[in-house]
């Protein structure tokens, strides 16, 4: 049965707990250990789907449908590991099941209270992942230690290292080293502080991942150990990585953190490889030629929004040893002032998803500067919505075109509602979700980019191209280059006699990876790559 790391956080929010258990499993990984990433929420809903990206920022869709923490996200882009629904459980989601269990009857009457029967949902979460084909699971824990919403997670966890043995449990805590400008000096008490805290529950951290914008010099450490009562080889700086996040596994390889984990749980390991991880890093680093590609969208100021997309441009520029400059365009912005002022320096255009009508005439007009400026094009869900609105208005000269999720009274609904959906009520986890296949037209963009006939996505949907509209379209040279495998559900579409121009249902961020970049993603930036030669 597998080992266990949990990876805590103290003092502040936002210190990259998820980039720091991401990076242990790349290193855990490279060593020939079977890993898999778990990450607990703390709070009530069920699942971020409903959740506004001001709240949450993007939601991450896995394989089998479920809507999760943008994480994941960075679980599977470094380790190349599938995450699914038992990767990702909220405190809603646990007190949900427990309530579905109390009121089926299954307490026998007794009262259901935090501990135990909380506690144990949670215990019997974490093992939910866990399989005789996985040495290492790598559990983070939402939020900050002190939290009241955190503390049945880390109540929870302090009975788990009873239930599983000492031996067989590691427990990281991820905290800050602030350095204090004035005093000339880093300050470790609060640390100390947090450390404190997670005692009091009943849990002495076996590591400290420290954030710091100064180097912790031996001194420092030293304290550190001493006063938080962990192993100086445990004490591990995180200085931020200057050029990107994935120096971050690199920079723990250096201090040798996979080893002191390896050590601490008794693991077999073989030597750390990573030499593909160097490769991509260094491309990166020494990128001489650089992109500008314009997202425009509803949330252009906030970056998390469209995380996915944003590493998935960075993969794809490596891959062409280019560094991908992202022009975050607010839609609204364009229907202010024009989409000639605003996307003048972009050498591709790309429209992401998104649900409803704010900002939709500003994307519509950067469609259509797209395709008539030769700019290459990705519209990626709601992207490729408007890639098909403004065709309809604009080519085929249907007048006030429309989505039905907009405008239920449009003459030409060009876009409507997927007919499974037009009976369900709730919104939560009831939208066209998970991993579909799809077949590819020969002879297309799409087809030449992947270089196979079938392809499985990622979907997050519930509004579809109208197929009463097919004929029209590709008469005019919108091509359906990837449908269903039934042919009922039009996949993607592109323009003929354009450098690069595509749209897809489905949500390819979700698939690229560093080493390994989406075909859709490198392809896309490697014809805005061609455009910069020609301003």
């Amino acid at each position: 049965m597998p080992k266990y790391i949990f990876v805590t956080g103290g003092v502040v929010s936002s210190l990259g707990k998820g980039i720091t258990a991401a990076s242990i499993g790349v290193l855990l990984k490279s060593r020939g250990l079977r890993i898999v990433h778990q990450k607990f929420d703390p709070y009530l809903n069920v699942d971020p789907g409903t959740m506004n990206p001001y709240q949450h920022g993007e939601v991450y869709v896995t394989d089998d449908g479920a809507e999760t923490d943008l994480d994941l996200g960075h679980y599977e882009r470094f380790t190349g590991v599938t995450t699914n629904k038992n990767c990702n459980y909220t405190a809603g989601r646990i007190y949900d099941a427990i309530i579905k269990k109390e009121r089926r009857g299954d307490y026998l009457g007794g009262t259901v209270q935090v501990v135990p029967h909380v506690t144990t949902e949670i215990c019997n979460s974490i093992r939910s992942v866990a399989s005789n084909e996985v040495d290492v699971v790598i559990c983070e824990i939402g939020g900050t230690v002190g939290d009241i919403e955190s503390l049945p997670f880390l109540e929870a966890l302090r009975q788990f290292r009873l239930q599983e043995g000492r031996n067989n449990v590691l427990f990281i805590h991820v905290t800050l080293i602030p350095y204090l400008k004035m005093a000339g000096e880093i300050k470790t008490k609060p640390t100390q502080h947090s450390v404190g805290k997670l005692r009091e529950i009943g849990i002495m951290p076996d590591m400290l991942i420290c954030r710091t914008e100064k180097h912790i010099d031996k001194d420092a450490r030293k304290k550190i150990s001493l006063f938080c009562n962990v192993d100086e080889e445990a004490v591990i700086e995180a200085f931020d990585a200057p050029h990107s996040i994935y120096e971050v596994p690199l920079d723990f390889a250096a201090q040798d953190i996979d080893q002191v984990i390896i050590d601490i749980l008794g693991l077999r390991a073989g030597r750390r490889n990573l030499k593909a991880w160097r490769d991509y890093v260094d491309r990166v680093i020494n990128a001489e030629k650089t992109v500008n590609i314009a997202i425009v969208g509803k949330y252009s100021e906030l970056l998390d929004a469209y995380k996915s997309i944003h590493e998935s441009l960075n993969h794809a520029g490596a891959f062409h040893s280019a560094k991908v400059k992202i022009l975050s365009v607010s839609a609204e912005e364009i229907e202010r002032n024009g989409a000639d002022k605003i996307l003048k320096d972009a050498d591709g255009i790309l429209v992401p998803g998104g649900f409803g009508g704010r900002g939709v005439e500003g994307k519509i007009l950067a469609v259509k500067y797209a395709r008539e400026n030769k700019v290459p094009y990705f519209g990626i869900c709601y992207g490729m919505h408007m890639a098909v609105i403004e065709f309809a208005r604009n080519v085929l000269k249907l007048e006030c075109a429309d989505t039905t999720e907009n405008n239920g009274e449009t003459k030409y609904p060009v876009i409507h509602l997927m007919e499974e959906q037009k009976r369900i009520m709730n919104l939560g986890g009831t939208m066209r979700l998970g991993a579909f296949p799809c077949t590819l037209k020969k002879g297309t963009v799409a087809r030449k980019a992947y270089g196979k006939d079938q392809i499985s996505e990622r979907h997050r949907h519930r509004y579809e191209y109208n197929n009463d509209y097919r004929e029209q379209f590709e008469k005019a040279g919108l091509v359906v280059c990837g449908e269903s495998p039934d042919g009922m559900l039009v996949e993607m579409v592109e323009i003929e006699n354009h450098p690069w121009f595509v749209g897809v249902q489905f949500h390819p961020e979700f698939k690229s990876r560093p080493v390994d970049p989406h075909p859709l993603f490198r392809d896309f930036v490697g014809a805005s790559l061609k455009q910069t030669g020609k301003k």
